[in-house]
Parts: C-alpha cells; sequence; structure tokens
C-alpha cells in the first residue's frame, strides 16, 4: 500500500459509506493486513490524491485503540451556539495546541492540572494545519467549501436511509435533562457552521460533569473525544468531527449519517485544499482523522 500516502479513518459503517461515496474513483482489490489488524481497508482517489479508507467490522466495538472517536461538550457557556450538523475542527489556537490530553494530569489543591496544560500531544500537522487555514479564509463560517460535495450524497441511501438533514425542529437541547432550551432556526444558507479550536483527547470516556466543565472552561475545549491521542503522535493527522447528538440521557442515532455526512464533506474539501507531497525519508503518511459522534451538556 506505498503509493496510498492519505489514511480516513471512518470507524463506523455510516461515516465509512459517507467517506466513500465522495471519491472519485474507488480501487477494487484485497489490502494485506496484520493479524492484529482490525480494520477493514477501501481505496479510491480524491483529486490527486490516493486514499486509503480504514473502517471497523460491522460488529466491532469501537473504543481503546480502534481510533474511534467520541466528540461532546459543546462550548455553550463561551458564546458558541453549536447546533446538531455543525462540524469541529481541532486547530490550536494561541495558547494552545489541537488536541489536549484531557486524561493526563493530577489533581492539585486547585483541582485538576493537566500535564504541561494539555500539550504533551503533538500539535496538528502543519501541512493540515496550513489546509484547514486556507478554508477558514475563504469561508470562516460559511458553507461554500464543502457544501457542493455534501449535496452530491445527501440523497444517496444507506442501511437506515439516507445523508439527509434531519431538520431544526428536530433539533432538541435540553437544559438540566428535561427543561428544553428555546432557541430559534438559523437561516438556510447558515444552517451549517463550522468551529474551529483545541479538541480533548484521551483513551477513557469522561463521564464526571463537573471536570468535563472544568476542562471547557479553563482550556476553552470545543469538544471531547477518544483515541485521536492513539494515532497522532504515531503519524500526521488533522481531527474534524460532525456533531450528532448533546451527549445526554435524550441522544439517539438519528443524526449520526447527516453528521457523517458533513464531517466527511469537510474532509472532502480539506483534501482538496493539500498538494500531494514527495515521499519523506520516514515514509509518514497524512492522516484524515474524520469522524462524528457527539457533542453535549
Amino acid at each position: 500500500m506505498s503509493e496510498y500516502k492519505v489514511a480516513w479513518i471512518a470507524p463506523l459503517e455510516i461515516e465509512a459509506r459517507a467517506a466513500l461515496s465522495l471519491l472519485d474513483e474507488r480501487h477494487r482489490g484485497r489490502f494485506p493486513v496484520s493479524r492484529r489488524d482490525d480494520y477493514i481497508f477501501e481505496a479510491g482517489v480524491i483529486g490527486s490524491h490516493n486514499i486509503i479508507i480504514a473502517t471497523l467490522p460491522a460488529d466491532q466495538e469501537y473504543g481503546n485503540g480502534s481510533a474511534a472517536a467520541l466528540a461532546r461538550l459543546p462550548n455553550l457557556n463561551r458564546g458558541r451556539n453549536v447546533r446538531l450538523g455543525d462540524i469541529l475542527v481541532g486547530l490550536p489556537d494561541s495558547n494552545s495546541a489541537g488536541l489536549i490530553a484531557y486524561n493526563h494530569g493530577k489533581e492539585t489543591e486547585d483541582g485538576f492540572e493537566l500535564l504541561r496544560h494539555g500539550h504533551s500531544l503533538a500539535i496538528t500537522e502543519p501541512i493540515v494545519r496550513s489546509a484547514i487555514g486556507n478554508i477558514k479564509l475563504q469561508a470562516p463560517n460559511k458553507r461554500e467549501t464543502f457544501l457542493p460535495y455534501y449535496k452530491k450524497i445527501a440523497n444517496l441511501e444507506h442501511s437506515t436511509g439516507t445523508f439527509a438533514d434531519p431538520g431544526q425542529d428536530n433539533d432538541i437541547l435540553y437544559d438540566d435533562e428535561r427543561q428544553v432550551i428555546q432557541r430559534s432556526s438559523r437561516p438556510t444558507d447558515k444552517r451549517s457552521r463550522v468551529w474551529y479550536g483545541p479538541i480533548g483527547s484521551g483513551d477513557k470516556l469522561l463521564k464526571n460533569v463537573e471536570k468535563r466543565n472544568l476542562l471547557r472552561d479553563k482550556y476553552d475545549i470545543i469538544g471531547l473525544e477518544m483515541e485521536a491521542a492513539g494515532t497522532i503522535n504515531r503519524i500526521p493527522v488533522g481531527v474534524i468531527r460532525g456533531v450528532c447528538d448533546y451527549g445526554d440521557r435524550h441522544k439517539n442515532k438519528d443524526w449520526q449519517p447527516y453528521a457523517a455526512a458533513m464531517a466527511a464533506s469537510h474532509a472532502r474539501a480539506l483534501l482538496d485544499a493539500i498538494r500531494p507531497q514527495l515521499p519523506s525519508s520516514s515514509g509518514s503518511s497524512a492522516t484524515v482523522n474524520e469522524r462524528q459522534r457527539t457533542t453535549g451538556e
């Protein structure tokens, strides 16, 4: 597989279907894997990139070692009005890395302190940051860069339906688990937004509300996810998430297809902005670590 320099990690079947639907050309054939490799590989072309899409078998549980993501915690108290179907892009700012190791730290008198203030992970790969920056500059909160790709796959059928938008009337956010928060619908041309900032990454699901809120308020994290930490220190990576629920007891799978399609469309636009590179002496590859999961609470 040496001719493939970009890996697209999409653990869930619905995510892989969205990714495969955006290939310009699909390559047929079988790819060699190690006995301990859980992934199923598909391949194809996007623009001038040869792409490997890696997904898990249908009965495989995502979790530790599977590079599965769980993006949660929209930063609602920081003025961010995150909605279902929005896209979260891990991008470093002036004070933090693109990914922050939220389970590496220690308890102190002032509360939980992250190891090196969360900078224990490598930051987003420069070539990926550059492409993200170009897209952000061209259309910081608009959909022009990725919406055409979404429109191509919106009505494609998969095992549970299509990738169509479930509708803003079905985007319901609860306060204290019972009270619905009243929010006006967005204008059609601003239906989905892209949010940039640091994303918390760890190998354990964080369920402690106080700790979660501390990470949000102290480190300005826009979301939490699992397992990108296991990828980013081995190969260059960029992390993209589609929001499919708010991480509370009301979550369901209704928004997964749309969120997967939106994240995949943004990843496709990102790849279009990256020029192929000559193989380096280390033989490393770039990875678009795109997955959709939840944001919430």
